[in-house]
């Protein structure tokens, strides 16, 4: 299988998406061995697979009553794990709430950083950002739709992080577009907010799903169209946009 960092930038959705999810087995694999002295269950093979059960059905229950009306009960009810079960990996909503949190934002941060090179040029590593960023939001639609839906129930610790995970990504691409117009790749008068438009329209994709889904547009064809949109602009000279 062909690893996250050399994979073409323009592969389809599905190839993407089969990868990915192999990045998210490893991630809670992270979690667990980062959190060993609190996880009761000691065979990570076990551990891994019910810590992706966990996550995936919270977020389904979640995206369909809220987080705040599931109860544990609940997750334990679909996701097929005793209650028992339940508190050998988490003490309470709120910790597994800042574990769902959490694992999300190391999948978005450490899928970026395999997939846009910083060796590559600006152009490469912007349709790079740009595609990978949409994929994921597919990928991962339940989780980005629950941190925006339920950001107003985090602490301000992790409101802080959702914060700084939200940055990240407009950071890096106000850092391409930048490295773009020194490089004369691009024709920017303000990196910062067309960071911020680009990001806008990589969050309406999961924001109004319904939307595209209605219009029968894929998320293939949406990252297609928004790096053709955004090159149109960014390359454009200010002259011939006046």
């Amino acid at each position: 299988m062909q690893d996250l960092q050399t994979a073409p930038q323009t592969e389809a959705f599905d190839e993407f998406r089969q990868m990915t999810l192999l990045s998210m087995e490893e991630i809670c694999r992270d979690i667990f061995r980062e959190n060993q002295h609190r996880i009761k269950i000691k065979k990570e093979a076990v551990a891994v697979r019910n810590l992706v059960n966990i996550f995936h059905t919270t977020l389904q229950i979640s995206n369909e009553k809220g987080f705040q009306n599931m109860s544990l009960r609940d997750l334990s009810r679909s996701s097929g794990l005793s209650m028992g079960a339940l508190y050998s990996y988490f003490a309470s909503k709120d910790e597994l709430l800042c574990m769902i949190q959490n694992q999300g934002q190391r999948i978005i941060q450490k899928v970026l950083a395999r997939r846009v090179d910083p060796a590559d040029a600006p152009t490469i590593r912007l349709r790079a950002a740009i595609r990978t960023h949409l994929y994921l939001t597919e990928v991962m639609q339940p989780w980005f739709y629950f941190s925006y839906m339920e950001a107003k129930n985090l602490s301000r610790e992790q409101r802080k992080k959702t914060i700084e995970s939200e940055l990240y990504t407009e950071e890096m691409l106000m850092e391409i577009l930048s490295e773009g117009v020194q490089n004369k790749e691009f024709a920017v008068e303000n990196p910062g907010l067309t960071a911020a438009v680009i990001k806008a329209m990589l969050q309406d994709w999961y924001l109004k799903r319904w939307k595209y889904s209605h219009r029968q547009v894929s998320v293939q064809a949406y990252a297609d169209f928004v790096i053709g949109f955004v090159e149109s602009v960014v390359r454009q000279s200010p002259e011939s946009r006046s």
